[in-house]
């Protein structure tokens, strides 16, 4: 009788904790992120080491641009959980933001950081495709003398189409547009819509054409083809 009351006394406030992530939870799933945030601090209020609900503040700050306070959460748990790769994608990733917004000064001080966080996630899952092409934005957006290399992006191209071929493709298309070479990009980005045939694939196609060889026509008709071929 004594246990059956010590379970019925804890139910209140189980349900109390549970309802706070999952109010969290379903308002996330709504892009409400501002709402979502006082019911994830409740539930790391209560449990501090819940990684989930702080992988979600994490994710909130993300999306409101906090960079700073991203940071803290994704720190948090890749000490927590050392061996999950997407935490130091996701701090690699907020840092990357800090410096894109901090400018050349503030983002000296952090490249290095995020460039082993990236390299970090792939050592510990191989096969992980966005730490790749983060790396990928990385060697290409850093000037010459401070690391950039298009022979280094090329390489996190090859291994992803060792991994996917559809990214692979897309992920040279992205590196011959950003250097200009627009007719390679063109050809990269019809592989990857035969390959893989998703809206992606489409839209980077159809972007092409719009803005960089200047033929709407064909942009047009690229997303028209997307939509026949996936007419309900």
């Amino acid at each position: 009788m004594k246990i059956l009351l010590f379970f019925l006394l804890q139910i209140p406030f189980f349900a109390w904790s549970q309802s706070n992530f999952d109010k969290g939870q379903k308002l996330f799933a709504q892009n409400k992120f501002v709402e979502a945030k006082p019911y994830f601090e409740k539930e790391t209020n209560e449990h501090p080491n819940n990684m989930a609900a702080l992988e979600y503040l994490g994710d909130i700050y993300g999306h409101t641009q906090n960079w700073n306070n991203a940071i803290i959460y994704y720190d948090k748990l890749k000490k927590l959980k050392p061996t999950e790769a997407n935490y130091y994608y996701k701090y690699g990733g907020a840092l990357g933001m800090k410096a894109k917004d901090g400018g050349a000064i503030v983002a000296l001080g952090l490249i290095g950081d995020m460039k082993k966080s990236f390299e970090k996630a792939i050592e510990l899952n191989p096969k992980h495709i966005d730490a790749r092409w983060a790396l990928i934005e990385y060697y290409l957006q850093l000037p010459g003398f401070a690391g950039g290399s298009e022979r280094k992006a090329q390489k996190f191209a090859s291994e992803l189409f060792n991994l996917s071929p559809v990214d692979g493709y897309l992920a040279k298309g992205h590196i011959d547009e950003y250097f200009e070479r627009y007719k390679n990009a063109e050809i990269n980005y019809k592989k990857a819509v035969e390959v893989g045939g998703s809206k992606t694939t489409y839209e980077r196609l159809a972007e092409l054409y719009k803005y960089k060889l200047h033929q709407p026509e064909k942009a047009k008709a690229a997303i028209e083809e997307y939509t026949r071929k996936n007419q309900l």
